[in-house]
Order: structure tokens, then C-alpha cells, then sequence
């Protein structure tokens, strides 16, 4: 009925597409069991045993030993039993081998669908393991066809998609199918479909992932990301620090002629980037935060975690950005408030609410310390102006 080739192929596939026989078998006997009741009937208790070693399929029906038969068909007496075997006892199953001839064709039949349905969720398995190890990372990709905006894009290597959904573009990006595109694989999960995969094109960790891949010295760990904040198709604040003393963390990050810069725009459609030197003293850093815009001067207060910031009256439309953009990216840059106003709305005599603020330092602790947090912060508040502060 199944002859040693069958078994062999079983140890082929357990080789080659790293399926577990054992397991394999098991569901092969528990399917052939259940093919074997529907041609005989459920009234018989049955089971199939496969023997890789002997290359033989075995079909046994059985009956369970009880006080009293209610149930011919599934159960014998002990006295009846013990004129089989001495041995028996209440509980025991007699079991009777029979006749597998008949059964042949329909076990063949069971046996090949049941191979192809394990090969379809073993590969499906497979490909959702090995796929999981690309969350978090970056990826070249093919489109392969858009719908309704939507972007689906072919996994190199692979047979499985990736889905980019309109928010996950950068925005005034176009695509065309067969279009090479980089990716960040977002999320990575399991479906009766078979795996989906979400990539994205327009939250930080591609940004990031970009850093890594064009400059050595951030891959290393020579130079390290601080923190990043970014606003897709439009402006990227990127805050970078070394601790050696040789090496310039912004040079680097720019490279040659600005050729590593330029690659990484180039990648982002053009989105600017703003690098940032981190430091751990905010006054310093919260004033970095706000480039390309000069800063006069910083006020911070600690308790509120708020800030603000005196620029130079015709450098406040630019500190502010425009629909108040580089303001936001800074305060999520950094974790403060950020408070803008223009170097004319100081009065020489300070302010009860002036009064407020005083210089300080911001601990470690209090800081941003790592990317994923930037995804928790709480919306910023309005930024608040006076009557005169210009806007342009």
C-alpha cells in the first residue's frame, strides 16, 4: 500500500525542507484513521500505525475490555479477552489486525494530500521563522503591484509580500510596479493567508536602518543615534554623539563632500536632514535642536520640562519652521517643551513668569534615552505666542 519509497521520501523532506517525521507521521496515521473510519464506518474504533523501519502501514481496530458490553462494536468482555490473552485486565484494548487491501487506494490517496497540506504549513512556517528575523531591519524590494494606494512589494528571496499602506509611504513619493525600493519591515505576523508583512518607508527606524547601512562608523558603534525625529517627505532631525575624542560624530555622519549625506536624502526622496551634536547639558542641546535658526539664548525649567528659547527677530520664522514644524521636531528631538519668541519681545527687567525659569542641567535619567521612546511621547502642547511676535 505504501511501499519504502514513501518512507524514503518522508526522509527526504525531513532533510530537505526540514520537517519533523516524527510529527509528520503522527499526522499522517491520525488522517489515514480517520480516512479508514469513513470507509468502514464509525462504528469501529480503529488506529493506523505507520513503521518507517519496517516500511509498513498497519490498521488495527480494537475494542476496549469492560464489565458489561453495552457496545459490541467498541467493546469485549474480560472473559472474552482472557481467551485471547491471560494477561488482560478491565481497561485493556484487544486489538485486531485487518485486512488493508481494499484500503489501499484510499490510503494512498490521504497520504498525498496530507503530504502536500503538511508541505504548504511546514513552508508556511518556515517562511514566517526566517522572515522574523528580518523585523527591524532594512530590505531591497521589487513592486510588484499598487491598489488603492496601497503598496505591495516582492521580499527578495522569497515568495511572500510586503504590504506598505498609504501612512507607511513618504508622502509625493511615486511608485511603479517594478520599481527597486528600500524598505523597514515593520511587523512580521502570522495569518491563515500565510504571513504578512507590513514595511514602511515613512517612520524613524528607516531612517535609522539608512545611518547604519551608508555610514560605518554608526554600524560600528563608533558614532551613535541619540535620538531621531522626524516629519516623512518633509524634515528629519537626527541627533548623533561619540565618545571619542577624535572623531567628529557630524563630519562623519556628512562625509566626503557630503557624499553620504547625499545618498541618504537621495533615498528619502529629498527629505532635509538636520544633524544634531547631543549633549548632555539641555541648554546646549535644546539650542542644537533648533537648527538651521541661531539661538540667542536658553531658559529652562526642570520641573516642567519646558524651555524657552530667545532668537534673533528675523531668524523666528525660521526657528519656528513653518506651521511651527522645526519647534515640534526639536521638542521631540530633545523631550522639552520648546517656547520661541523673537529677541524684541525681551524686556530688560525680567518677568514675574520669567522668574520661573532658571538655568539647569538635565540628568541622564530625564532624557530620551532610546528610539522606541520618541514613538511614546504625548502630543506636544500649542505653541503659544504674544500679540507681537511676527508671523510670517
Amino acid at each position: 500500500m505504501i511501499n519504502k519509497d514513501f518512507f524514503q521520501a518522508l526522509e527526504d523532506l525531513e532533510s530537505e525542507k526540514k520537517i519533523n517525521k516524527e510529527a509528520f507521521i503522527e499526522t499522517l496515521e491520525q488522517a489515514l484513521t480517520s480516512a479508514y473510519k469513513k470507509m468502514y464506518g464509525e462504528a469501529k474504533s480503529a488506529l493506523v500505525k505507520l513503521s518507517p523501519e519496517k516500511n509498513t502501514i498497519r490498521v488495527f481496530s480494537y475494542k476496549t475490555i469492560v464489565d458489561e458490553v453495552n457496545d459490541p462494536d467498541k467493546e469485549i468482555s474480560l472473559r472474552e479477552a482472557r481467551l485471547i490473552k491471560k494477561s488482560f485486565k478491565l481497561g485493556d484494548q484487544v486489538l485486531s489486525e485487518e485486512s488493508t487491501k481494499e484500503f489501499g487506494r484510499i490510503a494512498a490517496q490521504t497520504a498525498k494530500q496530507v503530504v502536500m497540506q503538511k508541505l504548504k504549513e511546514m513552508e508556511r512556517d518556515i517562511a514566517v521563522s526566517e522572515l522574523a528575523e528580518k523585523e527591524d531591519e532594512l530590505m531591497t524590494t521589487i513592486v510588484k503591484r499598487i491598489d488603492n494606494g496601497t503598496v505591495y512589494v516582492q521580499i527578495s528571496s522569497s515568495n511572500t509580500e510586503g504590504v506598505m499602506l498609504p501612512s507607511d509611504q513618504i508622502p509625493g513619493e511615486k511608485y511603479n510596479v517594478g520599481d527597486r525600493i528600500k524598505v523597514y519591515v515593520k511587523k512580521i505576523k502570522d495569518s491563515f493567508k500565510g504571513p504578512q508583512i507590513q514595511v514602511t518607508r515613512s517612520n524613524i527606524g528607516f531612517v535609522r536602518k539608512l545611518f547604519e547601512l551608508e555610514i560605518p562608523e554608526i554600524s560600528s558603534g563608533d558614532v551613535k543615534i541619540k535620538n531621531i525625529s522626524r516629519d516623512a517627505g518633509n524634515r528629519t532631525k537626527v541627533a548623533v554623539y561619540t565618545e571619542k575624542t577624535n572623531l567628529d560624530p557630524i563630519g562623519t555622519c556628512v562625509g566626503f563632500r557630503g557624499q553620504r549625506i547625499d545618498t541618504i536624502v537621495s533615498e528619502l526622496n529629498g527629505e532635509k536632514i538636520d544633524l544634531i551634536e547631543y549633549s548632555e547639558d539641555p541648554l546646549e542641546y535644546i539650542a542644537r535642536a533648533l537648527s538651521p535658526a541661531k539661538v540667542l539664548s536658553v531658559e529652562t525649567n526642570e520641573s516642567l520640562m519646558a524651555s524657552r528659547v530667545i532668537v534673533p527677530d528675523d531668524k523666528l520664522s525660521l526657528a519656528i519652521g513653518k506651521s511651527g514644524q522645526n519647534v515640534r521636531l526639536a521638542a521631540r528631538l530633545t523631550g522639552w517643551k520648546i517656547e520661541v519668541k523673537p529677541e524684541s519681545s525681551v524686556s530688560n527687567v525680567q518677568s514675574e513668569e520669567a522668574k520661573d525659569y532658571e538655568l539647569t542641567e538635565l540628568s541622564e535619567d530625564d532624557a530620551f534615552t532610546n528610539l522606541e521612546e520618541l514613538d511614546e511621547l504625548e502630543e506636544l502642547e500649542p505653541i503659544e505666542f504674544s500679540d507681537e511676535d511676527p508671523v510670517e
